[in-house]
């Protein structure tokens, strides 16, 4: 097959973003064209590294293409593109080459989705947030290679805004899990620690008393506010189409747990949504420069 050109790889990844991302896609819609393209190749790789996970095949074939995931990470890494004619790589790949993303941060997502597949399992909190800073703290930090920051290095791993996206991603991850519990649990997981469901008197490998499920989920859901607050300073840290783009996706996710937290039994029966007016609504005062 032909190479793609870099403009013909991010339409590609641009189509796939648009198609499965819904609540990142309200973010990345409000950045200018060049850091958009950029953002939805991030997108593309992050969903192909999930996709692996959640998919049919058997544990080991998964496990032997999370380990190939690696090497095109390593060889993305180095300067290079893994295959000249795969959209999503050769979009990363452009995307590195304009802009300081650490990719080597992909590693950690591919980390992260090595340990669902293996069925891991999350005693304590601090074993839950490692998960969350492995599969969606790393999204904070890679995107900050995107964004720029202003007065800060934004991409190295010891400055305050890489601190602040990791912890905003932890936000947005403990979400995720409270919104999607039953979803998971059908999948074999379960990410919410033993130590805080003994706490609370949820039956081991179930989701069940209700009144018992519903305080865990109050309970994660109070932290979870706590790592939005902590981790919306790293608004002051970008430019206003960045800050646009982040308080979107962050004012989504925040409203969501505001709609968990006030009906916390409530995941154990439906997926917990956002309307799509609300969306809408958050992301016009990200625009405005309120915040979530």
């Amino acid at each position: 097959m032909t190479a793609l050109s870099a403009d013909a790889a991010y339409r590609r990844c641009e189509e796939i973003t648009w198609a499965e991302a819904r609540n990142f896609a309200y973010g990345i819609r409000l950045l200018p064209p060049p850091k958009r393209r950029a953002m939805a190749a991030l997108y593309a790789m992050a969903r192909r590294i999930d996709d692996v996970g959640d998919g049919d095949w058997p544990t080991d074939r998964k496990l032997e293409a999370l380990g190939e995931l690696h090497t095109s990470i390593d060889v993305l890494a180095a300067g290079e593109v893994p295959d000249p004619t795969d959209p999503v790589l050769v979009g990363l790949a452009a995307a590195a080459d304009r802009y300081p993303i650490p990719v080597g941060v992909l590693h950690e997502i591919v980390e992260g989705c090595q340990q669902d597949v293996i069925g891991a399992g999350y005693t304590t909190m601090d074993d839950t947030v490692r998960y969350c800073r492995l599969v969606a703290g790393s999204v904070g930090r890679l995107s900050l290679g995107v964004f720029g920051t202003r007065g800060a290095p934004g991409a190295g791993p010891d400055g305050e805004p890489a601190r602040l996206a990791d912890e905003l991603g932890v936000a947005l991850q403990l979400t995720n899990m409270l919104r999607d519990i039953v979803e998971d649990h059908a999948m074999g997981r379960i990410y919410l620690p033993e130590s805080d469901r003994a706490r609370f008197g949820v039956r081991p490998g179930e989701w069940a008393p209700t009144e018992g499920v519903a305080a865990l989920v109050r309970h994660v859901g109070e932290q979870a506010a706590a790592w939005f607050e902590r981790g919306l300073v790293l608004l002051d840290h970008l430019d206003h189409r960045s800050r646009a783009c982040t308080a979107a996706m962050a004012g989504i996710y925040r409203r969501l747990l505001g709609r968990i937290l006030a009906h916390p039994e409530g995941p154990l029966s439906m997926r917990v949504r956002l309307p799509g007016p609300q969306k809408a609504l958050v992301a016009l005062r990200s625009v405005a420069g309120l915040r979530p």
